[in-house]
C-alpha cells in the first residue's frame, strides 16, 4: 500500500503542498519542469496574470506530451510493420508462403 505524504514544492514563486505517495524527488523533478514551463510563458506574454501563464504553460505541456504520443505511436507503427515484413521473409526462406497447389 502507498503511503501518502506532503512534499513542499515552489512552483512560480509560490509554495504548494503536494500529498502524493510518489518519490518525494520524482515530486521535485516535475514541479522544477513545470516551474521551468512557467517561467518561459511568463518570458512569452505580457500579462503577468498566473492563471494565464499557467494556462500556457500547461498547454505547452500538453503539446509537448501529444507529440511524444504521436512520435512514439510512430515507432510502434513502424516496428510492427517491420516484424510483419520479416514474418513474410522467414516464411519465405521457410517455404510456408507457397501456394497451395505446390504444397500438395
Amino acid at each position: 500500500m502507498d503511503e501518502s505524504r506532503i512534499i513542499h514544492v515552489e512552483i512560480h514563486g509560490q509554495q504548494y503542498p503536494i500529498r502524493s505517495g510518489l518519490d518525494p524527488a520524482y515530486v521535485a523533478e516535475l514541479a522544477a519542469y513545470v516551474d521551468t514551463k512557467m517561467r518561459l510563458a511568463s518570458r512569452e506574454t505580457t500579462a503577468g496574470d498566473t492563471l494565464k501563464i499557467a494556462v500556457l504553460a500547461a498547454l505547452n505541456i500538453a503539446d509537448e506530451c501529444f507529440r511524444a504520443q504521436h512520435d512514439d505511436q510512430e515507432r510502434r507503427d513502424h516496428l510492427t510493420n517491420r516484424a510483419g515484413e520479416l514474418e513474410r521473409m522467414l516464411d519465405l526462406a521457410l517455404g510456408f508462403d507457397l501456394p497451395k497447389a505446390a504444397a500438395r
